[in-house]
């Protein structure tokens, strides 16, 4: 491949003024790449003069170019589900779901499984628990199996429950629920860990081919202006993603966090954190420590309001759901640093936090002396008391701005001022570094829509939101949260997050610039180009 120089408008480099110690260094007008890494920046006629014979130019025009932006934490395989599935997201009642359902199976071929859904019941016009009775009255010989927005909880048909080997005699999993009703028959909503079978059947035949799904959310990903991704489904991605590569057909960088589930095949594999290349890296172990707010099994230090007709778990799970109590915890840790591996802990209530950040304290002496960094993934709701313990054990804030947006109707869930609620300011002022993600496709895996949302701090009506509005961040450290945090938290800040000669030439072009313009602005801009490597691989 020849080398390239792109000349554009404004192009934001993110590396430092001259001595460190001033910023940002001013924005240039041209990039030099060849060999998918930046070989230098400036003016673009300087540039011109000492490229190699044979450089060709691409003149990007009034464009804003911005180092190339990764997303820390997707479902790459619901995302495809999502994509090619049924969609409940604007749905407001069961009946209405039922509907949308019933329109969906009609066009697939008998027997085909059904995924998608991400149906929200604090949406919906009644908020009750969803049965299997109304999805099998139209869905026929499909097995539905249906995520809810939070991605915790599923909404299954009788065929699923029976493909699944669910009856009344199944108990519940260690860290999960199978709803039941008063005769001790399952509903259909299965909870937490009682999903993971689920997400094993997204991840094989049912699912459909994987790496005609990795191509499609490809597309669909660079389209939003992202170089790369943190995947945390199944190790399907990592073996379609490898295949592509194979086959000169991965586009995006891809770093695989391993799920927790197969611990003892990721250790006889000799799987380390950090081994890979620039294309596809191994990631930390993803282990779950609660639930999620939206399903209200969240692990809080203060029980959900009873008689809140949000409120639908048990009252015995009033304080949310530990999927991975502190004893379980310590020794998964024991084993993973032990082993070269560093964990990603799903945590979002603030008890559940401060559990996890015992538990890394507990191991920091060992996770140390092995070179490892671990991640909170989400890190919701905190206490205000455990902010400075994030920087101080180096652990990696991976939090999902739009995640504000979607739960500002449930604020008064979580209504104790002590508790620090998607605190990205306070995270970042405490010293730790933040990674920014969707948690796609539970919110949309839109980069510039997660800028805009943490520097606005908006409601779903674009009105700046009232919960704790202080915690907005400045645009550059929104920007910084997608490239230079997301590097930090894959353990490649040396050849990621600037644009500085040696690094990857990874490129968002932009039709906007996200340091200078209205959130609004931002948003809703066009991603022009996305450039992974030095070469084009997306075009508006």
């Amino acid at each position: 491949m020849s080398a390239t120089l792109y000349t554009a408008a404004t192009i934001h480099t993110l590396t430092a003024s001259d001595g460190g110690t001033g910023g940002d260094a001013p924005p240039v007008r041209g990039i030099l790449v060849d060999d998918e890494r930046v070989v230098a920046t400036g003016d673009p006629a300087e540039l011109a003069a000492h490229a190699p014979a044979g450089t060709r130019t691409v003149d990007l025009g009034d464009a804003v170019v911005v180092p190339g932006l990764t997303d820390a934490h997707v479902h790459l395989t619901h995302l495809a589900d999502e994509l090619a599935g049924v969609d409940l997201r604007s749905a407001t009642s069961e009946d209405e779901c039922v509907r949308r359902v019933a329109a969906h199976v009609s066009t697939l071929r008998p027997g085909t499984w059904v995924f998608g859904g991400f149906w929200n019941i604090n949406r919906w016009s009644t908020p009750e628990s969803p049965s299997r009775r109304s999805l099998d009255a139209v869905t026929g010989d499909h097995p539905v199996a249906l995520v809810s927005s939070d991605a915790h909880t599923i909404w299954a048909n009788s065929a699923a429950l029976a493909a699944l080997g669910i009856t009344r005699d199944t108990p519940d999993p260690a860290g999960g629920a199978i709803a039941r009703d008063a005769d001790g028959e399952a509903t259909g909503v299965l909870r937490e860990s009682a999903v993971f079978p689920v997400r094993a059947l997204q991840d094989g035949p049912a699912g459909g081919n994987p790496d005609d799904r990795f191509t499609r959310v490809q597309r669909h990903l660079l389209a939003q202006g992202l170089t790369g991704v943190h995947d945390v489904d199944g190790m399907t991605v990592l073996t379609s993603a490898q295949r592509l590569r194979d086959r000169g057909e991965l586009d995006l960088r891809l770093v695989k966090l391993l799920p927790v589930a197969a611990l003892d095949e990721h250790i006889a594999a000799g799987r380390r954190t950090g081994d890979g290349d620039a294309w596809i890296r191994i990631g930390p172990v993803k282990i779950f420590a609660d639930g999620a707010l939206g399903s209200h099994t969240c692990l809080m230090s203060h029980p959900f309001p009873a008689g809140d007709p949000r409120v639908t778990v048990e009252p015995s799970a009033a304080h949310g759901v530990e999927v991975t109590g502190p004893a379980a915890l310590d020794a998964l840790l024991s084993r993973l640093v032990g082993n070269g591996l560093a964990a990603a802990v799903h945590a979002i209530g603030d008890r559940a936090n401060a559990q996890v950040l015992d538990a890394f304290t507990r191991a920091e002496p060992a996770t140390r002396a092995a070179g490892l960094r671990h991640r909170i993934e989400h890190v919701q709701f905190l206490r205000r008391d455990d902010l400075p313990r994030l920087a101080e054990l180096g652990v990696i804030a991976s939090m999902q701005p739009q995640h504000y947006v979607a739960d500002l109707m449930l604020q008064d869930l979580v209504p104790d001022p002590a508790i620090a609620a998607y605190a990205w300011r306070s995270v970042h002022d405490a010293g730790a570094t933040l990674a920014f993600g969707s948690d796609a496709p539970v919110e949309p895996p839109r980069p510039l829509h997660g800028i805009a949302a943490a520097i606005a701090r908006w409601d779903p009506e674009g009105v700046p939101g009232a919960w704790q509005p202080d915690e907005g961040l400045t645009a550059r450290q929104a920007l910084a949260a997608y490239t230079t945090g997301a590097a930090a938290a894959s353990g490649e800040s040396a050849i990621k997050g600037t644009l500085a000669p040696g690094m990857l030439a990874d490129l968002t072009v932009l039709d906007v610039d996200p340091l200078t313009a209205h959130p609004e602005a931002i948003r809703d801009a066009t991603v022009l180009a996305t450039v992974v490597g030095g070469r084009v691989r997306h075009e508006a």
